[in-house]
């Protein structure tokens, strides 16, 4: 893709160009106007099950304590660093804003719409992003933190992504300046890192933006989700290596695995 986008939490921006379209079989397209990740966005981790005592305590168990929230200095230190990636990657430092939008008349796109078109993801204490590039012509991928406070919360959250991906198969993307096309959007297998991932391509196949085609991926990291974008399908390693970055360094009894 000739353009970078970039994504805070769960958004779908103009750099990795990450689009969406008119939601539903339908060939309805929104006609107002995601953004940078933001993810996310832009959208959780299985929350693993506890033991059950064969006996009931004779008592009522104490609240467990609560946990000191995650910061952002905690966050970023989780992020890839360039000694993470292959040579040839650079952080991407600029602060373009992402004013790109996803929109949709159609009443099954409504949360997928309001998830990728959101500055953070829904219900994060706090949050962490940065981009990547590999030069001019990419490829380019996000990548994003957020803090949910829970295990249960990033289940929760990553739930209802997938749900949101299934139920919209087009929305309309635009980007000012560039144009607005239909995009079409698949949920898509990604690979086995975190817990319960989630991914989604969406596509243009005419206007504008014929051509773009932009990939998110998301997992949980215990109370973290992690979401990334990517101007291409190739995700496998830098998804996994993200993942396992992020589990070891946020360790493991914050995110409950």
């Amino acid at each position: 893709m000739a353009t970078k986008q970039s994504l805070v939490s769960l958004t779908i921006a103009v750099g990795l160009v990450l689009a969406a379209a008119s939601c539903g079989d339908s060939d309805k397209a929104g006609t107002t106007p995601p953004s940078t990740s933001t993810s996310s966005t832009p959208p959780p981790s299985s929350t693993p099950t506890p033991s059950v005592p064969s006996t009931p305590p004779a008592s009522t168990p104490a609240v467990p304590p609560a946990t000191k929230p995650r910061t952002v200095p905690e966050l970023t230190k989780a992020l890839l660093a360039l000694p993470d990636l292959p040579a040839g990657f650079s952080i991407d430092t600029s602060t373009e804003e992402d004013d790109s939008k996803l929109s949709s008349t159609n009443a099954r796109c409504k949360d997928l719409v309001l998830l990728f078109n959101a500055k953070t993801a829904p219900g994060a204490k706090a949050s962490v992003v940065r981009s990547y590039t590999a030069g001019q012509q990419g490829p380019y991928f996000d990548q994003n933190l957020d803090a949910m406070g829970s295990p249960a919360a990033v289940t929760a959250l990553l739930n209802r992504t997938r749900t949101a991906i299934k139920s919209c198969k087009q929305a309309k993307l635009t980007i000012p300046g560039t144009g607005s096309s239909t995009m079409t959007i698949s949920e898509i297998s990604v690979p086995k890192a975190g817990a319960n991932p989630v991914g989604v391509r969406f596509t243009a196949n005419s206007g504008p933006l014929d051509g773009l085609e932009g990939v998110f991926a998301f997992t949980g990291i215990g109370d973290v989700v992690l979401t990334m974008s990517f101007d291409s399908s190739d995700i496998e390693g830098a998804f996994g290596t993200a993942a396992a970055k992020a589990i070891k360094t946020l360790g493991t009894a914050k995110s409950g695995t």
